[in-house]
Formats: C-alpha cells, sequence, structure tokens
C-alpha cells in the first residue's frame, strides 16, 4: 500500500481539500491518503466550510476529515510528503531527521511544473473564488500523481 499525506498550515483549507481530491481519484484498497498541518491552530477541526463546498460541487465529500498537526512520526508512516506551499515545506524540511525523511517531502505544484517550485495560495482569508483557484490546482496536480502510480 502506498501512503501519501499532504500538508499545509492548519489542515483545513488546502491539505484536506488536497486529499478530498486525490482519494477521489486512486483506489482505497491500493492507497492511503491523509492530511496535516504544520500548525496546531485547528487540530480536531472540520475543514473549513468553503473547502468542503467546493469539493462538494465537484463530488467529494470531505466533511469527515479532522485537522491534526504534521509529527516527525509522519516520516515513517507515509512514503510520500506533499506540502501545499514553500514555508511548510521548509517547516516539514526542519523536522527531517535523516535524507531519507527529506526525500519523502515535495512541493505538490512541482508535479505540474516541475523544479519551479510554486505555492498553492491559502485561500483562507479571501473569498470563495480562492477556494475554487485552489481546488482546480489540486485537481490538476493530483490527476498527474495519479497517472504515476496508475
Amino acid at each position: 500500500m502506498t501512503r501519501i499525506l499532504m500538508v499545509c498550515l492548519g489542515n483545513i483549507c488546502r491539505s484536506p481539500l488536497a486529499e478530498g481530491v486525490l482519494k477521489s481519484k486512486l483506489p482505497n484498497d491500493n492507497f492511503f491518503i491523509d492530511s496535516a498541518g504544520t500548525a496546531a491552530y485547528h487540530v480536531g477541526n472540520a475543514p473549513d466550510p468553503r473547502s468542503i463546498a467546493v469539493a462538494k460541487k465537484y463530488g467529494i465529500d470531505i466533511t469527515n476529515l479532522r485537522g491534526r498537526q504534521f509529527t516527525k512520526q509522519d516520516f515513517d508512516d507515509f512514503d510520500l510528503i506533499y506540502a501545499m506551499d514553500d514555508s511548510n515545506f521548509k517547516h516539514i524540511i526542519k523536522m527531517a531527521r535523516t535524507d531519507e525523511d527529506i526525500a519523502k517531502v515535495k512541493l505538490i505544484l512541482n508535479e505540474i511544473t516541475p523544479n519551479e517550485n510554486l505555492s498553492v495560495p491559502d485561500p483562507y482569508y479571501g473569498g470563495g473564488d480562492g477556494f475554487e483557484t485552489v481546488y482546480k490546482m489540486l485537481d490538476t496536480a493530483c490527476e498527474i500523481i495519479k497517472r504515476k502510480y496508475i
């Protein structure tokens, strides 16, 4: 089983949306997809209602997801860790214990534009259109991830 973790700051906007999108594309008998945040702001909370709404618009239900904080144990538990932006990427890398840990961490938009190190914008303080933009970015990236495995 391949285990993939999506990581953003608070685990209520981008990473649960990325989790839901990738889960909708990959068979759950061969893949385990989860999400986490580098900060503990929203541990135990459901995704932002705007993330839930945009996911629902595309037939994805993320209402059962709950925020959790990224830990060093995640390096052992996951094969691949996708950061949503450079700040979270750097935070994860600082927690890495080995070169093997570091090798698991990637910026998700590098799946679309390799080595450009672009960030998925945080839509939290914006309007609903930001969530739509984020969804489209994540959908494109997750489609590329899917093609790598299926």
